[in-house]
């Protein structure tokens, strides 16, 4: 991932529409694994409309920032 939010948006306004998965941390040990494609980016947040079968929520919402601090990782099917 690049190392600045301008870059970041950029890089993630190239793969709009595609199949992705999310580790997000939810506290000291746990991590929450969710499928979904990455529907649109806006100044500060991103959002993923997860999978339909696997979650209970239907899209999540994260900021540019928690991808800067490593608090959630994403992985393209493509990369």
């Amino acid at each position: 991932m690049p190392n600045n939010i301008a870059k970041i948006k950029d890089n993630l306004d190239s793969k709009i529409g595609q199949h992705v998965v999310v580790r997000a941390q939810a506290g000291r040990k746990k991590i929450i694994k969710r499928n979904g494609t990455l529907k649109q980016t806006f100044r500060a947040v991103f959002i993923v409309d997860l999978d339909e079968h696997k979650s209970t929520y239907e899209r999540v919402s994260y900021s540019y920032t928690d991808l800067l601090t490593k608090n959630v990782e994403l992985n393209f099917d493509n990369d």
